[in-house]
């Protein structure tokens, strides 16, 4: 079976998959302090837990955007599972799409797996919208190609950012509010409407104007776990699909062993 880890800014998401099935997940929050051993006794326990053993991985892929917390990760999979950890856009697993942006190696890991996935599953031009510490836009045309994109504040980190910087503002739930109206009666329905539908506008705004520099209709595809909540309150998504990144790394590694 394959372990599918995808370690972000916030969180680290482990994946067990068998082929393209997702058997398990679990998530901790991301620490490149945190040791391979640390990783071991953890992941064991849930393994054990859902039915599992160490014994039952016999291959590890890595994307991350957090370079120092990639060295444990591999010393998990060669220490632990015995076997050495693919890790996503370096050899032996190449992207195997065209980066046709100024500085391709610059590009989230993330990103370029969730477009793979992505294009796998859809046809023709698509955005694809994840919602993490940033809210990225990417954009990958009807041939693979990876176009470029957008990276945005996440909504969490925004709305930290004015509760940080306000004193006397609340720290709120990131929700709906309680009606459409967006003319707040008293200050927390205000922060409410200016994070969320204020958000909401963001991204209604960014898309229709990606849309329209395509030139072609283009499929707006979500991931994160956000998705939900906003697809509740807006028409762009054409699609919501919460595990893209796992099934891009599934992607990846069924490539490798066919090179």
């Amino acid at each position: 079976m394959l372990l599918a880890i995808d370690a972000g800014n916030t969180n680290v998401v482990f994946a067990l998959l068998d082929g393209r099935d997702i058997r398990a997940r679990w998530r901790i929050a991301t620490d490149p302090r945190r040791t391979a051993d640390e990783y071991a006794v953890w992941l064991n326990q849930l393994l054990m837990l859902e039915g599992y053993s160490i014994a039952d991985v016999d291959a590890v892929i890595v994307a991350t955007v957090v370079p120092r917390a990639l060295h444990n990760l591999q010393v998990l999979a060669e220490k632990y599972f015995k076997t050495p950890a693919l890790v996503a856009g370096q050899a032996p697993v190449e992207w195997g799409i065209e980066l046709d942006v100024a500085e391709p190696a610059s590009v989230g890991a993330d990103r370029v797996v969730n477009v793979i996935a992505a294009h796998h599953l859809y046809e023709g031009d698509l955005i694809v919208i994840d919602f993490g510490t940033a809210t990225t836009f990417d954009v990958v045309d009807y041939h693979g190609t990876y176009k470029g994109g957008i990276i945005a504040p996440g909504i969490n980190l925004s709305l930290d950012a004015l509760v940080s910087a306000a004193a006397k503002l609340p720290k709120i739930a990131i929700a709906p509010p309680e009606n459409r109206s967006v003319i707040g009666r008293n200050t927390e329905a205000q922060m409410h409407i200016g994070v969320f539908w204020g958000y909401v506008a963001m991204m209604e705004g960014l898309v229709a104007r990606i849309r329209a520099e395509i030139g072609r209709p283009a499929k707006v595809i979500s991931t994160g776990g956000l998705a939900v909540l906003f697809d509740e309150n807006s028409d762009i998504f054409d699609a919501i699909a919460p595990d893209l990144t796992i099934l891009g790394l599934a992607l990846l590694h069924e490539r490798s062993l066919n090179n």
